[in-house]
């Protein structure tokens, strides 16, 4: 079954809106298929994409009620037009964009690493999708996106774990300019020298990141290496390897 997500039930209300001549929606042989569908998208959206509740959850569910009702009457009435009523003082299609807009159309699995020692929501979050989307790839049996997204979210946790005060700026020597042009192996030499990083998960990452280089299509072919099952192991028990090395030092220092 394809996966409904909140955008997608958005740009159909919004190319729905061309059919009626007023503002105000209505129940009429060319709108009723759009409508329905709208209702029947709304009902097919995974739950947990749903993080909207109180009366934002109350206008949404109202606003399929009525398309549903008015469809019915529409339906009994033999034909013609039907006008859908407002909910205080907004039209259905308004109600209903406004709350999906409040909807992600990505939210991590809840199995997906919490990372809660990152404060900041949108790097957070921003991760997670990222290791989310990896484990998701593997068991597609995606291996490259799996390979490559989860060395970047390595790439993206070391990032974060060398600039957190006082970070990288306490070493003598150290990858020229400024970390966001550093790459993978500049990550993990210094977070190792910082002693972010265990040994095992140093190994670890300099694994991943030979395997996440393997994007480059010149490379895979001057190795004679693909991105396969083992690759896609690896670059996720790396990034988790630092999750919880990181998860440690905050949780004995109490770093922020």
């Amino acid at each position: 079954m394809t996966r409904v997500v909140p955008s997608q039930i958005i740009a159909l209300i919004n190319e729905n809106r061309k059919i009626f001549r007023t503002q105000n929606p209505h129940v009429s042989h060319k709108s009723v298929a759009g409508l329905t569908a709208i209702a029947r998208l709304i009902d097919n959206l995974p739950s947990e994409l749903l993080t909207i509740s109180g009366t934002d959850y109350s206008d949404l569910i109202c606003g399929v009620e009525a398309i549903r009702n008015s469809v019915a009457f529409w339906q009994h009435k033999g034909g013609g037009e039907i006008g859908i009523t407002d909910i205080r003082g907004k039209n259905i299609l308004t109600i209903l964009e406004d709350a999906l807009k409040k909807c992600p159309d990505q939210i991590p699995s809840p199995m997906t690493t919490e990372l809660v020692f990152i404060k900041d929501d949108g790097l957070r979050n921003s991760i997670r999708l990222d290791i989310s989307a990896a484990t998701n790839a593997l068991h597609n049996g995606e291996w490259k996106a799996a390979t490559v997204l989860a060395g970047s979210a390595a790439v993206a946790l070391l990032l974060w774990a060398i600039k957190e005060p006082p970070g990288y700026t306490t070493l003598e020597q150290r990858p020229k300019g400024p970390p966001e042009r550093w790459d993978f192996a500049d990550y993990i030499t210094v977070a190792t020298s910082l002693e972010l990083i265990k040994p095992n998960t140093e190994k670890l990452s300099n694994i991943a990141k030979n395997f996440r280089n393997l994007i480059h299509p010149g490379r895979a072919l001057r190795l004679a290496e693909v991105c396969d099952r083992a690759t896609a192991l690896t670059a996720l028990a790396a990034v988790e390897s630092i999750a919880r090395d990181l998860y440690s030092i905050v949780d004995e220092i109490g770093r922020p």
